[in-house]
Formats: C-alpha cells, structure tokens, sequence
C-alpha cells in the first residue's frame, strides 16, 4: 500500500513497460504482451521456482514459495532486511502499479483525498471522559497527523472538566523522525499520577510499553519491549500487569511490574503453553480483579486474581470445558457471567458468589433467549447494560440490578449502529454510547439511566458539509440457496437512479463471528456522490444474526460466506440497485479471502477486485503452524495438517490454489511488509500466479506499503491517500475514471 517512488515509464494502449520492471537475476521479466483485456502492459512476470508440499498424500507445486523471506521474523522487525531479489520483484510491482494505474489516475486520486480530507474535522476531539478528578480526551491539531492524549481537570462543583489543561502524548512532536508511530494503547493509574502506553514503530502490532509522569511529562527509564497493547492497573498506582509477545508475535507471557524498579526483575504469573489459545488481559468493571482470558473460536477459560493482593497468584475460574464460552466481570458479592453452558447458542448471562466461582454454582440471571444474541454486558455499581443483536439490527438495553427492571433504547432508522463507551467511572449513572447510521454522522450521547433522557455531548462535523437527507439507507435480504436470509445494508444517494442501471461497491467479511457494522463512514461518501450504490453484505461467518450465522459460515461450512457474498451480487441486480457487470467488491484480511474465493467461483459477476491485506494462500499459511495465527486457526478453519478432510475442503475454495485460467476481472491487492498477521508474500503470490495462469485478463495490480503493518499507514492524511488509491481503482474498472 506504499508509495514506493519508482522510475516511470507510461506506455498504455499495447506497449510494454520500460526497463523499470526488469530486476537483477532475472527473477521478475518484462511482460512480452499486453493485457488484452485493458489494452495496458500486462506486468511483471515473476519467475517460478517450482517447490513442492506434500500433505494426505497428495503433492502440491507452489511456484511463488520463494517471495517469502527466509527470515519473515526479522523482515517484519525490520524491514531493511528483506532478501535482496524479492525486494526486487515487489519493487517492480510497485513501478507497475504507480505506471500503469496511479499515474494515470493521479489527478482523479488527488481530487478524491482533497474529498476525503475535507470530511474530516482536522482539529477533531473526543468528548471528554471523566475518571474522578480528572477527564481523559484525545484531539488532532488542523494538518496533524497524530492523536493528542490530554487531561483536564473536573470542576468538583459542576462534575465538569474545565480545569487546567495538561498534554500527556503529543503524537506529532513523538512521531517525527519515525518512518511509522502508532499510539496503541494507553492506561492511567487510579491515583492519576503516571501513564502506562504503548508505542508501535514498526507496524506488526509489536508495541514498546513506556511510563510517564504525568506530572512532569518526562518518561521514567524503564522501557519494555514485545508488549501487546494491554495493560491493567492494580489500586496501589506502583503495580501493573502487562502482556508479552512470543518469537511468533502470540500474546504468550502476563508480567507483573511494580513502578520504580527494573524490568528485568519483573514477575512471570501465567504463561500460555497451548499455541492453540488466544490470551488477554481486561480488569473487572468493579476495578477488583485482574482476570486472564485465554480463548478458542468455541471454548474460553479464565483465570482470576484480586488487584487488591497484587502479589498473589491467578486462580481458575472455573473448570476447562470444552465448547463453553464465558467472560465474567465482577459487581458487589457477585461475578456475572456472560456464557453459552447447557445450549445456550446466543448467550445468557449467570450469576454466582465470588467465593463459588466454579459453574456449577452458577444460576441464571437472564435466561438464553433464541434469535436475542447478547454480545455483551457492562456493569456499574447499580446497572447491568446488555448490548444486543435482534435481526441483524443492534439494541442497548438498561437494567436495574437492585429491581431487575429492563428498559431498551429506541431507534427509527432501518440501519444503524450502536457503541457502548464505558469509560471509567463505576458509580454513575450516565452511560455514553455512539449511534449513526450509513447516512448519520456518529452522534455521542450522555443517557441518564435513571430519568430515561439523552443528551446529546457530540455530533460529527463534516467540515465540507454533509445533509444526510441526501441519502437513503435501506436494509434489503437476498435469499441463498439453502434459504438463509441474507442482510443487505444499502448506501445510495437520493439523486441516483435505483433503475438496474447504477453501478455499486460491495463489500464483506464474514469471518471469526465478526459483524460488519451498518455504520457512517465518510470514506464512502466519494463513491456515493458519483452515483456508486453502497452494500454491506451481511454474510454468515458474522454474527450479525447470532451464534448460528457464524456456524454457519465457518470449518466445514465455510463455502457459505462464498455462496452469501455472491447472491449478494445477484440480489443488487436481481432488486435493481446495480447493473449486471458494474459491481465492485471489497475485502480486507479474511475479507480478502471472501473475494478471492468468489473472484474464482464466480468472476463474472464483478468489475473489479479489491483486496487489501488479503489472506489468500489458505491451505500453506494455515499449515504452517509457526506463523503467528495459525494455531489459534485452526479452530475457525480446521486442521489440514492432521485432518485431511479439513485439508481437502480448504483446497476446494483457498484463492491462491484455484487460479485458473479465467476471464478475471481486474485485481488491486494492497498489503504491507511489516504485516505479521497477514503476510506481504500471500497477495504477493497470489498476484504473481494470477498473472502467469490467466495472463488475458485481469489486470492486476499489487500494491505493497514498505514501512507499514497490517493496520496500512500510521499517519490520519497518509490512510486517507490509501484509502483514494482503492477508490480510484473502483472508478477505473467502472469507467469512470
């Protein structure tokens, strides 16, 4: 996704591209023919090195296996490291792209990130969060590319942050000189006096934790590398757990660490030994106990300890049963608990005495309701809140712990969504939560949980204006095969003609039980105002229609996202939102995999192809288990190293082993070097086999950001420009550029 700056050589309508694509070696070559189908230079054409996998039996050729590094570890630490010839090769990609697609559409590129950049607020702030004393909010300066952490100081009359201003994190003054800054987390202690946060200078999600006095602004000497971006403080303000990372970048190690001292006596009190399991760290909404959350696609397991005994060792919750998930937090003389014991598909909650943590003591407290899917609960000393999905559309619903009594917010628009904002105080009862809609800019809210009123705290400003009653927000269903209701979230502005004859974006996921939220964004609004249709293609795999949607979307099942995302295709047709031929598809990570599948299964249906970071060499990756997400895969995907039925089924839909020789539309594949959870050599494959095994169509484009991780570029304006490269690409293969 970078803008590597390359040597240019413009010969579109038949000639090849110049000398810039040649590479020492000889590994990547001058194409000898254009893409027929463009009528542009077809690309560089990657040497193969045939390498040969054999699993069940059966023996695989991966040419491409070479562009990846010997040493990915050290890459993605530092990416000056790269094997000289597949720098090479993805540098002459990059010319390829910048010649025949950026350079031409510069111009149409400017004018869609002065469009994006002129929606966003450039001095944009967060609403202040109170936390006793004080109130913790970020900000941006007019042309900053990086968050302003700040602190103001609470009027204890009024409860209103009007105090003194103190700056804790100046993102713009830390990041320069940095080829990549991201500020990935940071936590107060409860007595206010030093900030815990967290600093990525690579891109891969690998943090550096430092401490501030927030006093003086100055960072204390201890710095601790390999951290994750969690952090829990204990109520003394001396003593804090954080979470380390393996060589395979895997949350593995919680280390306790006691302000004033080194680093290197820190204490080791759980360490993860099942690469299978996914670790984190949260503290109770109480603030009373630190708890150890390890979890599977389909099993948690937790253990506990009390902050206030910082020195004491983790205890289980509860027995390891497998298939049962569960997340407690903690409210008085009780742990309630969020789970799926004895069928309880889309949750329930329990209650038990925190000294009889174990399940079988636990009782219900709100039973499970079919079709209801509680996605999760937040605690205040006298309220329960529940966030919840009822067909696909989100709900907030308030409880009173002391009566039992339930109240729901209501909502009017066909589509919207909802976010909780918990914040840090525990005895209030104002909660905070964000609503907007594809349409509605997010609205951030103070509702009283006790007089049942609202006030709005924020409204989004679109500097460049915005009147979201020039679009229309539709919620549709495209029916599957099998007779899966599929949600369709639409975007369209007023003006365009909802005929058959438009063209559209569609875009999904479908992975991991992760919804694709019927949300603002102003990225799309380029597309939108140029006559483009929106869809946000709910398909199973999420859980926008609870448990089952996502069991129904994965291991052996997974061939349904696929299917989904392609009726989804015909339905815009089939209800006359787009015109057969002028959709465009989206999808970024497991996204990536959704339309790379179905570019193979179903190329006809589409315009062209956008897959950003995308996880496409299925069957290789998820085979190799010390690649950091493959283990904890293995539940979502299956196993293909020990079960060959599991092996069998991911080849029969794994993007990168079913190229063939098709009439694809054509592909930008955007990824980045320092990207540890999708690696840069998948697209990079892929895009080399797509164009040696269907040279005639296409084209396709790969795009690789050289100082970046999985997240793209650091920087607020930097995203953006990468953000107007994908649209324009959208616009090209529409022929609208």
């Amino acid at each position: 996704m970078s803008h590597a700056p390359t040597r240019r050589s413009i010969l579109l309508g038949g000639a090849a591209v110049a000398s810039v694509l040649l590479a020492p070696g000889g590994h990547t070559q001058s194409p000898s023919t254009p893409n027929i189908r463009r009528g542009v230079p077809q690309g560089p054409m990657a040497t193969a090195k045939p390498y040969a996998i054999t699993q069940h039996g059966q023996t695989r050729i991966d040419p491409y296996h070479w562009l990846r590094d010997p040493d990915w570890r050290g890459v993605i630490n530092n990416p000056s490291s790269l094997d000289a010839e597949i720098r090479a090769h993805l540098e002459a990609e990059n010319a390829y792209t910048k010649t025949v697609l950026l350079d031409p559409t510069a111009q149409l590129r400017d004018t869609l990130y002065e469009e994006l950049k002129g929606k966003l607020k450039e001095d944009d702030s967060s609403v202040p969060q109170r936390d006793g004393s004080y109130a913790y909010a970020t900000r941006f300066r007019a042309g900053g590319q990086y968050p302003t952490l700040y602190r103001l100081r609470v009027n204890p009359t009024t409860g209103e942050p009007d105090g003194e201003e103190r700056i804790l994190i100046d993102g713009d003054t830390e990041a320069q000189g940095e080829a990549f800054w991201r500020l990935q987390g940071w936590e107060q202690s409860p007595d206010h006096s030093t900030l815990a946060y967290f600093v990525d200078l690579e891109g891969g999600n690998k943090s550096t934790l430092r401490f501030r006095n927030a006093a003086t602004g100055e960072d204390m000497k201890v710095r601790i590398e390999g951290t994750s971006a969690e952090l829990v403080w204990a109520p003394d303000s001396r003593t804090c757990f954080y979470t380390l990372l393996n060589d395979n970048f895997r949350t593995a190690k919680v280390m306790r660490h006691v302000i004033g001292e080194d680093a290197a006596d820190d204490t080791l009190i759980f360490e993860e030994q099942d690469p299978a399991f996914e670790m984190s760290i949260y503290k109770t909404s109480s603030g009373a106990y630190l708890m150890i959350h390890r979890a599977e696609s389909e099993s948690s397991d937790v253990h506990y300890l009390p902050l206030a005994s910082p020195r004491s060792k983790p205890r289980r919750f509860t027995a390891y049963r497998p298939g049962v998930e569960y997340r407690p937090d903690h409210h008085d003389k009780d742990f309630y608990i969020l789970n799926n014991s004895n069928g309880a598909t889309d949750y329930k909650v329990s209650r038990t005495p925190t000294r009889r943590p174990s399940a079988r003591h636990w009782k219900d407290y709100i039973a499970h309701e079919p079709g209801r899917f509680i996605e999760d609960i937040f605690l205040f000393k006298n309220r329960m809140v529940l966030t919840q999905k009822v067909d696909a559309l989100p709900r907030l619903v308030v409880r009173d712990i002391p009566t039992g009594v339930d109240h729901t917010l209501s909502f009017e628009e066909e589509a919207y969504d909802l976010s909780v904002l918990r914040g840090f105080e525990w005895n209030t009862n104002s909660l905070r939560f964000t609503y907007n809609s594809p349409s509605t800019p997010a609205e951030t809210y103070d509702y009283d949980m006790s007089a049942r009123t609202r006030v709005l705290r924020k409204a989004q400003e679109i500097p460049s204006g915005h009147d979201k009653a020039d679009y229309i927000v539709r919620r549709v269903v495209a029916v599957a095969s099998d007779g899966a209701r599929i949600p369709l979230t639409i975007l369209h502005h007023r003006s365009t003609r909802i005929d058959g004859t438009a063209p559209a974006l569609l875009y999904g996921y479908g992975s991991y039980g992760i919804s694709t939220a019927a949300s603002f964004s102003t990225v799309r609004l380029p597309l939108v105002d140029r006559g483009l249709v929106y869809c946000l293609a709910h398909v199973r795999g999420g859980q926008e229609r609870g448990r089952d949607w996502y069991f129904d979307g994965k291991l052996m099942n997974k061939q349904n996202t696929f299917s989904d995302f392609a009726r989804a295709a015909e339905a815009l047709v089939e209800q006359g939102f787009a015109a057969r031929g002028k959709i465009v598809i989206e999808g970024r990570s497991a996204g990536g995999l959704l339309v790379g599948a179905v570019m193979n299964q179903r190329p006809e249906l589409f315009a062209g192809v956008i897959g950003t970071v995308a996880f496409v060499d299925v069957i290789t990756t998820i085979s190799d288990a010390e690649l950091p997400l493959t283990p904890p895969e293995w539940t979502e995907w299956g196993d293909p190293i020990r079960n060959k039925e599991a092996f069998s089924y991911m080849a029969s839909y794994s993007p990168y082993d079913n190229v063939s020789n098709k009439a694809y539309p054509p592909l930008l594949a955007q990824t980045a070097l320092s990207d540890s959870q999708v690696t840069y050599w998948e697209p990079a494959k892929w895009v080399a086999r797509l164009r040696a095994v269907a040279p005639d169509a296409g084209p396709y484009f790969l795009h690789v950001n050289m100082d970046a991780g999985h997240g793209g570029a650091s920087g607020r304006f930097d995203r953006l420009r990468e953000l107007a490269e994908g649209q324009a690409f959208a616009l090209w293969c529409l022929g609208k550029a």
